[in-house]
């Protein structure tokens, strides 16, 4: 939904944002409240103080409800039905234990880790934690640790993957934005997001792991034994079906790149239906079928579809809280609040680094949506990047991954990503604020800090 109110003062409304981040901290942390009716209530709060319209308040929260959850509720649903299946037939046993076998109990994160950035390749960061928490649920009950220690350093690596390097569609939109080659934003990219991740999210991951000691969540992984144990696929099978919406989905990205590139003509019908094919909710639909048709011979039909049905239960809590954080997310977006606080930012004479960076940054956490401060500090910048002579095609590189830089940190109340995470690990939101914001502050600083010396020495 549009911004309803353009005009209102920044000070104000930084304040009314300000306000409703403490209330919610309030409400969830020391009154207990429950996250669904606290986010819900906040919202209607925050629209009438912000100026919107009494009879826009409701739309605007339904927008952005529904538009979170028309992303996530497909993909988390159809996620659970994989991992569940997966789980009581074995299949993530097998993986757990292939991965064990291979690296041993004190390289497993970093197992797992590796995994994730080449699978966080071409998937999105949802899509590829959801594929990826049966096999992290697993190890970390199979050692008894912290899943912590696995899932931090899995979920880091998708996420400096989805922000720094194409095909995903952020880096892609800013380097289309700003004129900066993609081939060249791929190396760039890599190059910051390998030592990002290793410091930010895999020792961070160990730390957090150590110290935050919380039980196995149950939305993925159940107590329910293994059904026949003369039945466990083998890992080439397991590994097939885990492989497969990583590929389908790099048929979306990795064709959307080489038409952003003009290497092909991307209104191709052909063109269309393979990205089509590729879209996340697809990939994952395909997924389970094959899932079920390749299970079906041992199980039946019968059985695989009461272990649809049971997968569905645990995760009503995440999707609904989810689309709750997307829904305060929404109702700041429309009060206007991040584009006046980044119109008044990028007249402040800054270097144009740091700029991008501090302009997403408070983009992000004003209103939530990385995808929307990326994109918003892409476009914002634009002419003053034409406008500046000398920049060469690292510099812009350099600048595209600052902007992804400050658009990663500070994830909290206002963005859905942190409910999905916490809530699919299990986290009380405090836990939540301590190590996944912690992370996500960590990521983006540490890419900013990388471009940003290499901007001077280079």
């Amino acid at each position: 939904m549009d911004t309803i109110v353009p005009t209102a003062d920044p000070t104000y409304l930084l304040m009314i944002a300000a306000l409703a981040i403490i209330a919610l901290l309030i409400l969830i942390i020391k009154m207990k409240l429950h996250a669904f009716v606290s986010l819900t209530l906040v919202c209607v709060a925050t629209a009438l103080a912000s100026g919107i319209n009494s009879d826009q308040v409701v739309p605007t929260m339904m927008a952005g409800f529904g538009g979170t959850l028309a992303s996530v509720a497909l993909l988390v649903g159809l996620g659970a039905m994989i991992g569940k299946i997966l789980e009581v037939t074995g299949g993530a046993k097998v993986l757990a234990d292939s991965l064990i076998c291979r690296f041993g109990e004190e390289k497993a994160p970093l197992a797992l880790g590796i995994a994730s950035l080449l699978f966080g390749f071409p998937i999105f960061f949802d899509a590829g934690l959801i594929v990826m928490m049966p096999i992290i649920f697993s190890v970390a009950k199979r050692f008894g640790d912290s899943p912590l220690k696995y899932a931090l350093p899995s979920a880091g690596a998708f996420a400096v993957m989805h922000a720094f390097v194409p095909p995903h569609p952020g880096p892609v939109a800013a380097a289309d934005l700003l004129g900066a080659n993609i081939g060249l934003l791929l190396f760039v990219g890599m190059m910051v997001a390998i030592p990002t991740w290793y410091i930010g999210a895999y020792l961070f991951g160990l730390y957090a792991g150590k110290k935050f000691d919380i039980p196995v969540s149950k939305v993925f992984l159940s107590t329910a034994p293994i059904i026949d144990v003369d039945k466990i696929p083998n890992f080439a099978t397991v590994m097939s079906i885990l492989l497969l919406p990583v590929i389908l989905i790099f048929m979306d990205t990795g064709l959307n790149t080489l038409a952003v590139a003009g290497v092909i003509d991307g209104k191709s019908p052909i063109v269309e239906l393979l990205r089509m094919l590729g879209k996340t909710p697809i990939a994952l639909l395909i997924t389970l079928l094959v899932c079920l048709v390749v299970f079906a011979k041992d199980y039946g039909m019968q059985q695989l579809e009461k272990l649809c049905g049971d997968s569905l239960g645990p995760i009503c809590a995440v999707i609904l809280v989810t689309g709750a954080g997307g829904m305060f997310g929404g109702v700041l977006r429309a009060s206007g609040i991040g584009q006046a606080l980044a119109d008044a930012l990028s007249h402040t004479g800054m270097p144009l680094i740091v700029a991008a960076f501090v302009i997403a940054t408070c983009l992000r956490v004003a209103q939530g949506s990385a995808t929307v401060a990326l994109t918003t500090t892409a476009a914002l910048i634009a002419p003053m990047v034409a406008a500046t002579a000398g920049l060469s095609a690292l510099d812009l590189c350099f600048i595209v991954i600052a902007i992804a830089g400050g658009s990663t940190v500070l994830s909290h109340f206002n963005d859905s990503g942190f409910w999905l995470v916490g809530r699919l690990m299990g986290m009380d939101e405090k836990t939540t604020l301590k190590t996944w914001t912690v992370m996500e502050t960590l990521l983006g600083t540490i890419a900013f800090i990388i471009v940003g010396s290499l901007s001077i020495l280079l």
